[in-house]
């Protein structure tokens, strides 16, 4: 995009911030962001949202789940990207819930055949995503186990899109 697309304002509030206001809503144990410094000043964490800073972002999103798996003390893991900004609590309740029958299952959406995020992981996968490196995210080791995962179908698909392109920004706001 040319910009930090992060940064980027949608409904009064940039991005990230509407992602960071998402998570403080959602019914889970523990909420935590990861993101760089600079973009730590942008943001008012609410209450219960803990930040942790990523000193080697620019070793790709790999970086990123490592200092978040070493913050988090659950036993699941919900992968939220931050540029996913129509996400709702009620969007990602079906996701959580599916937790409860399938606490050793990898959980995500399916959105026209394809899989997409948020994805919640077990705790028996957090060594292995660990092992991550660069840009692989957790769809690498999501992939290497497919007799782990489940998927959902969400009731509003449209609200899970991500925002990539100059475009796909303007015809959002």
């Amino acid at each position: 995009m040319g910009k930090d697309k992060l940064l980027l304002d949608y409904q009064g509030k940039s991005i990230l911030q509407n992602t960071v206001d998402l998570i403080s809503l959602l019914p889970v144990f523990q909420r935590l962001v990861v993101t760089t410094a600079a973009r730590a000043e942008t943001l008012a964490l609410p209450s219960g949202v803990s930040e942790h800073i990523n000193p080697r972002a620019e070793l790709g999103i790999s970086s990123s789940i490592q200092v978040g798996l070493k913050a988090a003390t659950g036993t699941h893991f919900l992968f939220l990207n931050a540029d996913q900004p129509k996400l709702t609590v009620i969007d990602i309740i079906p996701i959580l819930e599916a937790v409860k029958e399938n606490p050793d299952k990898i959980i995500y959406p399916i959105i026209n055949s394809k899989p997409n995020s948020p994805t919640i992981f077990p705790e028996s996968f957090r060594a292995e995503l660990l092992t991550l490196s660069g840009d692989d995210g957790g769809r690498f080791v999501r992939d290497r186990h497919p007799e782990y995962c489940l998927t959902v179908s969400p009731e509003n698909p449209g609200n899970f899109d991500d925002i990539d392109k100059e475009e796909e920004y303007y015809e959002l706001i």
